[in-house]
């Protein structure tokens, strides 16, 4: 005799989006013991009259959990408890916020924060004389958006012993006063020089960041990430006991793959440490919940303050060409050899490539790896792609790399306008972010937010790749139309493409049985709305491992027509 399951939860009455078709059916989904035991509207039906719990979707959509592909939740979580500058527009209000930080942590022997924009300030350098006016009497460091340069007060730079007479290291630079004193904006590698002075967050504080990063991460619906550089990683401390830690004391509720980072000063003696933690975590936690086989090359900076790699020179302020074609990282015939040993030991590399010479030496690094070692599963990925040649296009499907985008970046906004627009090719814009020419190449995508980057947020980012324009904006879309996804593109990019790359895609991307119930339900159905209202979409309730992490209705304590997804006992 056959037994009938039993289901735990049966979710009903709503659309749902497996990742298995183009759009949505209306039915529901049933799970049982943290995992989905069917799809079928009339086997959930059925399951529905026995289950110990009932969800009323009311219409709602029901997807796969959002996945985010490159994210820094552990430094974005501990930035949330400093002096955080991610919610300010204008240089006045970025400094009124940091003026009442310090008033309101006078205990405090350093500032220490992130978040500030470039574009608040002219040419994207702040002063050390702006921060001075605010914090006199004690030393400021504080990262911006893009954590690609950070910007200190004159108190801190003479902790650190910088002065006129300090050269720019070779991987960065420091803005400068007429005479050579350093004006206060420091880029890339120039932030090292200050490692010896400035305090790290602590191991407890770190525990605490990845606890508010996670909680803040589920209430978009992200139910899995791939953290873009653990270890010790631009003066944060070694994040991996940190995840342990969490994982051990059964606080760590996402999926978590790691990249382990690669120093660029440590050459290939690091290889066989990286392995040994990999090894190392592996048998403690289950590989589904976390695991560091991957590891973060960062190949180059960032177009804004001209350290992207670029093949052509970037221009002056007069659209002259310089001679500035920004910093490669590693010398691309090392990169090769060292990618070539990683992919050997069946380690994943997860690049960071945002000007387009960047994307070719990485591109090249793969093909090495592959003509040395053959075709592997170790799903390389290149991250943010800000510009890329038509003829690397085509490389990313015939090597395997995945294309791993942000795609809240892909618009016009005022640093791209004013930062980098105007600094490069005159058609450099029509290879910005060029999401549609990847995937009509048959490159396969995953999606993430480089948070703290950027917002976390996957519906806006999903917004901006549908549109190529921001909400409510009125600036013209970025790029021709041929750039555009699909709405089921960049869904698929943020759940299965991602799951992918996580080598989480035999268990989770997807709705169907057997995988695992990581599930998010937002409270439209996207497949409904016109593309301009995409951002309107929010998430009502994250779930992982059949367990409800989130409820948006429970966050604001609202008993609104959303929160008809509160779980019931016993048939409706």
């Amino acid at each position: 005799m056959t037994l009938t399951p039993t289901a735990d939860t049966v979710f009903e009455h709503g659309w749902v989006y497996t990742g298995s078709e183009d759009s949505p059916t209306f039915g529901g989904i049933a799970v049982a013991d943290g995992r989905i035991l069917s799809t079928d509207a009339a086997e959930v039906a059925a399951l529905a009259e026995t289950a110990t719990h009932r969800v009323d979707l009311a219409g709602r959509l029901l997807i796969s959990g959002f996945q985010d592909a490159h994210v820094h939740p552990v430094m974005a979580g501990v930035e949330l408890l400093s002096c955080d500058l991610s919610g300010c527009d204008s240089a006045d209000e970025t400094l009124s916020v940091i003026a009442a930080y310090a008033a309101a942590h006078s205990d405090l022997e350093w500032i220490l924060g992130a978040g500030w924009s470039m574009d608040a300030f002219p040419g994207g350098t702040p002063t050390r004389q702006q921060l001075d006016a605010v914090v006199p009497d004690r030393p400021v460091l504080l990262e911006n958006r893009d954590h690609h340069g950070a910007w200190v007060n004159t108190r801190a730079l003479e902790l650190a012993g910088i002065t006129a007479a300090t050269p720019d290291p070779a991987d960065g630079r420091f803005e400068r006063e007429p005479d050579g004193t350093p004006a206060g904006t420091v880029h890339e590698g120039a932030m090292s020089l200050f490692g010896s002075v400035r305090p790290r967050p602590t191991l407890d504080q770190a525990y605490d960041g990845l606890l508010a990063a996670q909680q803040h991460l589920v209430s978009f619906g992200i139910t899995a990430w791939q953290d873009a550089a653990v270890g010790e990683f631009m003066g944060s401390p070694d994040t991996v006991p940190v995840y342990l830690r969490a994982a051990s004391d059964g606080a760590l509720k996402v999926r978590v793959r790691g990249a382990q980072w690669w120093n660029r000063e440590d050459g290939d003696a690091q290889l066989d440490p990286i392995l040994a933690r990999r090894d190392e975590v592996a048998a403690q936690c289950d590989p589904d919940r976390l695991s560091l086989a991957s590891v973060k090359v960062m190949v180059d900076g960032v177009a804004e303050n001209f350290t992207a790699a670029m093949h052509e020179c970037y221009r002056d302020h007069h659209g002259d060409a310089t001679e500035n074609r920004g910093i490669s990282f590693f010398d691309p015939r090392d990169m090769a050899r060292f990618v070539t040993a990683l992919d050997r030991e069946g380690m994943q590399v997860h690049f960071h490539a945002l000007g387009d010479r960047a994307v070719t030496d990485a591109l090249d690094a793969l093909e090495h790896a592959r003509t040395e070692n053959g075709e592997t599963d170790n799903r390389h990925h290149l991250a943010h792609l800000q510009v890329v040649r038509s003829e690397d296009v085509a490389r990313f499907a015939s090597l395997g790399a995945t294309a791993n985008i942000q795609a809240l970046w892909a618009c016009h906004e005022e640093q791209l306008d004013t930062l980098t627009l105007p600094f490069l090719t005159d058609d450099a814009e029509a290879h910005h972010y060029p999401f549609g020419e990847l995937i009509a190449s048959g490159a396969r995508l995953a999606a993430g937010s480089d948070w703290s980057v950027s917002s976390p947020d996957p519906v806006q980012a999903i917004h901006i790749a549908v549109n190529r324009v921001s909400p409510g904006s009125e600036r013209r879309p970025l790029g021709p139309d041929s750039q555009r996804l699909t709405l089921t593109e960049a869904l698929n990019a943020y759940t299965q493409g991602t799951a992918r790359i996580n080598h989480l895609d035999h268990a989770t991307g997807r709705l169907e049985p057997g995988y695992y119930a990581d599930l998010a339900i937002l409270d439209r159905n996207l497949f409904d709305l016109p593309p301009e209202e995409i951002h309107t979409a929010r998430v009502d309730e994250t779930w992982i491992g059949g367990e409800r992490v989130y409820s948006r209705s429970a966050e604001t304590g609202h008993d609104d027509a959303s929160a008809t997804a509160s779980t019931t006992a016993g048939p409706a």
